[in-house]
């Protein structure tokens, strides 16, 4: 991308960010010191932030090598329900890992039978279980587009050598996890560092406080708008120096380029490395997708108890969907770089309590909130899954450049060019991807509607909530399984063009 493109995108992503906290300060009147509570709030914060990155990307070394190695039917399918949870609202997951680990949850009650005490899932470890089960989709996912990016060429060579797999492992595997990593490691940490309903509902009392929840306290509270965002700097401060911390470790790319081709991974079909990649498959969907049947089986009844005004919110969820896909990619694509995932990485840390009272605050004299509801969400919203395309494209790209980028040169292939012929169509899957991820989670999203909109503008995860508050526990719960519906139809609808099969 032109040099002119990226520096208008990262200064319109660096004024999306500084301008709310800027006016959220102006309103305040100055920042409020922190006290012993805040503190305690941001070691809570970066302990279980810390675990749960660390044991989601664990898990997600053997589940991605899994699926990088194996091809079998209804793959497509696993991968795509694999990635549901990350793209649940929260409460509909919580609700659904309390109905499979909660005290009166399937889980529980097996052990009650034989003869234990039942699960308790409130407290730090909660927290982290909740954060694993949003986050190692997204782990696998991303781990998986770098194996998917090593040439077979490779793997066809090592074979030829005879390697045995623990030297396929150390000599092309390793290499490409030391790349991915630390990228997913840190959009992992930042995610869960700004965590909020999972603390809100499981966190369990005020020593499993993270700094968000903080920031939501003291604007719900106190309206100690100071405090807020003086915490909410803090938490800017904490992801920048995580993503800086990343880019510095990642390793540039160096497996070359390959001819696109699939081939058999001869170093895997020893029989014990097709029953380990079996169990770790097994483990990984029971975990994922026995609290999402439990959230399909009460949903179900509830669907047919759900009012009009839901339909009328899940058209304004799949404007507010399209619009945020829209506008994330057409940042994606010219913040491309190491400093513009830095940049995208430090503003999804930025509190969207802060940044939706800061447009509030600016936007207010001269609009009506509710009239602008949508368009703001849909920006906001865009903003915060940067970060999460940045991390799928930003290596690809990388990889077309170091692989063709000389090529180009010689060949006269530049500017647009470069873009349709060479980059674009070997961006296709990373972008379907990204595309389907930004998507998903605009549709699931509840954050700056909340504080816009007006009851003609709801959106779906703002109309069930409301069902929620006024006790109409089963047409929420039809509305959760409506919510769920859309959001993997939106992923599935752009991811299927990048699908991770090569062809």
């Amino acid at each position: 991308m032109p040099a002119l493109l990226s520096r208008l995108a990262g200064a319109l992503v660096a004024l999306a960010v500084l301008l709310p906290l800027a006016a959220v300060f102006w309103r305040a009147g100055g920042a409020s010191a922190l006290g012993p509570a805040d503190w305690a709030a941001v070691r809570f914060s970066l302990t279980q932030a810390s675990l749960s990155a660390l044991l989601s990307v664990a898990l997600a070394v053997p589940a991605a090598r899994a699926l990088a190695r194996r091809q079998f039917p209804g793959r497509s399918l696993l991968v795509t329900l694999l990635g549901a949870p990350f793209i649940l609202p929260v409460v509909v997951a919580v609700f659904g890992l309390l109905a499979v680990f909660g005290q009166n949850g399937i889980a529980s009650r097996a052990l009650v039978l034989l003869g234990f005490e039942p699960l308790s899932i409130y407290g730090l470890h909660g927290v982290v279980l909740a954060h694993v089960f949003f986050n190692l989709p997204l782990a696998t996912r991303l781990i998986l587009q770098g194996w998917l990016a090593i040439p077979a060429e490779r793997f066809r060579l090592a074979a030829t050598l005879g390697l045995p797999p623990g030297a396929v492992f150390r000599l092309l595997e390793v290499p490409m996890l030391l790349r991915a990593a630390p990228g997913a490691l840190v959009v992992i940490f930042v995610i869960c560092l700004s965590s909020f309903a999972v603390a809100l509902t499981l966190g369990g009392g005020p020593r499993a406080t993270t700094v968000e929840l903080a920031i939501y306290q003291a604007f719900r509270f106190e309206f100690d708008l100071g405090r807020a965002a003086l915490l909410s700097v803090v938490q800017l401060l904490l992801a920048a120096g995580a993503a800086a911390l990343a880019a510095r470790l990642a390793l540039p790319p160096a497996m070359g380029a390959g001819l696109d081709r699939v081939t058999p991974r001869w170093d895997a079909a020893r029989a014990a490395l097709r029953a380990q990649d079996a169990a770790w498959l097994t483990l990984v969907a029971a975990f994922l997708l026995v609290p999402l049947a439990m959230i399909v089986a009460r949903g179900v009844p509830g669907l047919f108890e759900m009012p009009a005004q839901v339909w009328r919110a899940a058209g304004y969820s799949l404007a507010v969907a399209l619009g945020s896909t829209v506008l994330t990619v057409a940042l994606a694509l010219p913040l491309a770089s190491r400093g513009g995932e830095v940049l995208a990485v430090s503003a999804i840390a930025v509190s969207p309590l802060v940044l939706g009272t800061g447009l509030f605050l600016i936007l207010r004299p001269v609009a009506s909130p509710g009239d602008v509801a949508l368009p703001v969400t849909a920006a906001v919203n865009a903003l915060m899954a940067l970060p999460f395309a940045l991390r799928v494209i930003r290596p690809e790209l990388e990889a077309v450049r170091s692989d063709y980028g000389r090529l180009c040169l010689s060949l006269g292939l530049t500017g647009r060019w470069f873009w349709t012929r060479v980059a674009l169509p070997r961006l296709r899957r990373p972008l379907g991807f990204a595309a389907g991820l930004t998507a998903a989670l605009s549709a699931g999203d509840l954050g700056v509607i909340a504080l816009f909109a007006d009851p003609e503008r709801a959106t779906l995860p703002l109309q069930m909530y409301r069902l929620m508050g006024a006790y109409r526990m089963e047409a929420a719960a039809g509305a959760a399984l409506l919510l769920l519906a859309m959001s993997l139809a939106l992923f599935w609808a752009f991811d299927r063009g990048g699908r991770v099969a090569r062809t």
